[in-house]
C-alpha cells in the first residue's frame, strides 16, 4: 500500500484547528429499543453527530438499567467514536465535557488512540509521539458511574461474516446460551447467523451511522485513514452485555493478530484485536465499569491455520461466509485483494482447489497479478498488507506443505527461504497459553482441537 507524505498537511491542520470537543451524548429508550447520539465539534467550525441504534429484542431490559449507569456505558462508546472524527484535522487539544476523567483513564484513552492510529500515521507518513499526539482535557464535573447490574450465564458472540466468528459460534452454541451480535448487517453476517440456526429475534443488530460531514471532509482532502473499529466493537459489546444480562463476550481474535504489520515496529493493523489491547481493555472495564463482565477472545490460543482447519469442517458455511472488505457491499469475493488471497492460502491445506474455486468464483492460484500481494503475505516484501491476515510463518507453511503453485511463483524451489520454519502439522498442535479464556471456555476449545 502506497504511503503519502502528509506531514506538512498534519502540521498545518494542527495550527489551523485548535481543539476537538466532545460536547454531549444523548441516550433514548423507547419501545424496547435504545438509541445513542454523540455531539462532536472541530474547533466550532464543523459539527458531527454519529448515532447508534439497537432495535428491540425480547431479551433486552434497558428500562431497568439506572440512567446514570446507562450514560456511563454510552460515554465509553462516544470516547471511542471520537477518534474517527478527531483524525480529520488532528488538533492538539481534545476537550471532553460529559464526564470528568482521572489521569489513569486519560492514559488508557491516549494509548488506545495512538496505537489504534498506528496505520493511519504510518500510511500518511506522519511522525508524532504518543505524548505529543494530543492533550486530553476533561471538563465534566463528576466521574462516570460504575455499573452494578446482575448478569447471567449467557455469551455474546460478535459475528463479522468471516470464518473466525463462525468457528466461535459453532464451538459454543451447543454448549451454552449464545447471542450473536452484528454491527451494520450485510449479506454474509446475516447468512452466517441464519446458517447457525438463529431467527430474527434471537440475535442482536447494531445500526451505526457515520456523520456525512466527515465523509464530505474526507472527499475534500482532509486527513483520512484506518481507525480502531474493534475497540469500538469492544465498548458496544459491553453496553449490549448489560442490556441482555450476558456475563461473557467471546471475540474471535486469533493469536496471529499480535504480529506487527510493519516488521520491527509496533504498527499493527490489528492493534485493537491484539492481546495487548485485550489486556488493557479488560483492566479498564474491571477498574472503571464492572468486574463481573468477562471480555475475551475465544480463539486467542489459536493461529489462523488452526482456525482454518476447524472452519473447513463446517461445509454449510462455505457458500455464505465472506472475508473480503472490497466486496463487502456486494456480498462477494473480489478475488484481487490480500484478504481473498490469504483466505485461499490458509484454507488450501484443508480444501481442494476445486472447492476453493467454487467458494471464490475463480482460481486465485492462476492469477499472476496477485504475485505482489503474495510477497507481502509471505514476508519477502518489506511490509505485510494492512489487512486482518495471518502470520508470515503460517503463509510459508501453507506454501511449503500444500504445494501451492501454477500462476503464482510460490514453489519452495523458486523461493528458497520459504522452506524454513515450522510445518503445518507443527502449527496445528500448538495452544498459546497467553489468553483470558475462563476455564470452561478453554476446555470447550481444546475439545475441538488435536492438542
Amino acid at each position: 500500500m502506497k504511503r503519502t507524505d502528509n506531514q506538512s498537511k498534519f502540521d498545518t491542520l494542527r495550527e489551523t484547528f485548535a481543539a476537538f470537543i466532545f460536547e454531549r451524548q444523548t441516550v433514548k429508550r423507547e419501545n424496547g429499543a435504545l438509541s445513542l447520539a454523540f455531539d462532536f465539534n472541530l474547533d466550532n467550525r464543523f459539527h458531527f453527530c454519529p448515532t447508534l441504534e439497537i432495535p428491540a429484542r425480547p431479551f433486552f431490559d434497558w428500562n431497568n438499567i439506572p440512567a446514570e449507569q446507562l450514560e456511563a456505558l454510552a460515554f465509553q462508546i462516544g470516547m471511542t467514536e471520537l477518534v474517527s472524527y478527531w483524525k480529520i484535522a488532528c488538533p492538539k487539544r481534545v476537550v471532553v465535557k460529559p464526564f470528568a476523567l482521572s489521569e489513569l483513564q486519560k492514559i488508557f484513552w491516549k494509548k488506545m488512540y495512538y496505537n489504534g492510529l498506528g496505520e493511519f500515521l504510518y500510511l500518511n507518513s506522519i511522525s508524532v509521539s504518543e505524548e505529543d499526539l494530543m492533550t486530553l482535557e476533561s471538563q465534566g464535573e463528576k466521574p462516570f458511574t460504575k455499573v452494578e447490574i446482575p448478569l447471567e450465564e449467557k455469551t455474546l458472540v460478535p459475528v463479522g461474516g468471516g470464518k473466525d466468528s463462525v468457528v466461535t459460534l459453532e464451538c459454543l452454541r451447543k454448549e451454552m446460551p449464545v447471542l450473536p451480535l452484528i454491527v451494520n448487517p450485510r449479506g454474509a453476517t446475516l447468512n452466517c447467523v441464519k446458517t447457525a440456526g438463529y431467527s430474527k429475534d434471537e440475535f442482536i443488530v447494531i445500526k451505526r451511522t457515520l456523520d456525512p460531514t466527515m465523509l464530505k471532509l474526507n472527499a475534500e482532502g482532509y486527513l483520512n485513514g484506518h481507525t480502531p473499529f474493534s475497540a469500538l466493537l469492544a465498548f458496544i459489546s459491553i453496553l449490549v452485555a448489560f442490556g441482555s444480562r450476558s456475563r461473557y463476550i467471546a471475540l474471535s481474535n486469533e493469536n496471529s493478530a499480535n504480529e506487527s504489520t510493519v516488521p520491527g515496529t509496533n504498527i499493527n493493523h490489528q492493534y485493537s484485536k491484539s492481546i495487548e489491547f485485550e489486556r488493557d481493555f479488560r483492566d479498564y472495564v474491571a477498574e472503571n465499569l464492572n468486574r463481573e463482565v468477562q471480555y475475551f477472545s475465544f480463539l486467542r490460543p489459536l493461529s489462523e491455520l488452526q482456525i482454518a482447519s476447524l472452519f473447513a469442517q463446517y461445509e454449510a458455511y462455505h457458500p455464505v461466509f465472506r472475508s473480503c472488505n472490497v466486496g463487502s457491499k456486494t456480498d462477494s469475493w473480489c478475488g484481487h485483494c490480500p484478504k481473498c488471497l490469504f483466505t485461499w492460502i490458509i484454507l488450501s491445506p484443508f480444501l481442494s482447489s476445486e472447492k476453493l474455486t467454487a467458494i471464490f468464483g475463480k482460481d486465485l492460484m492462476a492469477d499472476a497479478s496477485l504475485q505482489p500481494i503474495l510477497e507481502e503475505l509471505n514476508g519477502t516484501a518489506a511490509v505485510k498488507p494492512f489487512e486482518c491476515v495471518g502470520t508470515v510463518e503460517e503463509v510459508r507453511a501453507c506454501i511449503k506443505t500444500a504445494g501451492i503453485s501454477t500462476g503464482l511463483m510460490t514453489q519452495p524451489s523458486k523461493v528458497p527461504e520459504l522452506v524454513e520454519g515450522p510445518t503445518i502439522e507443527e502449527i496445528l498442535h500448538r495452544f498459546n497459553k497467553e489468553h483470558f479464556l475462563p476455564k470452561q471456555f478453554e476446555q470447550i476449545l481444546k475439545s475441538h482441537l488435536h492438542v
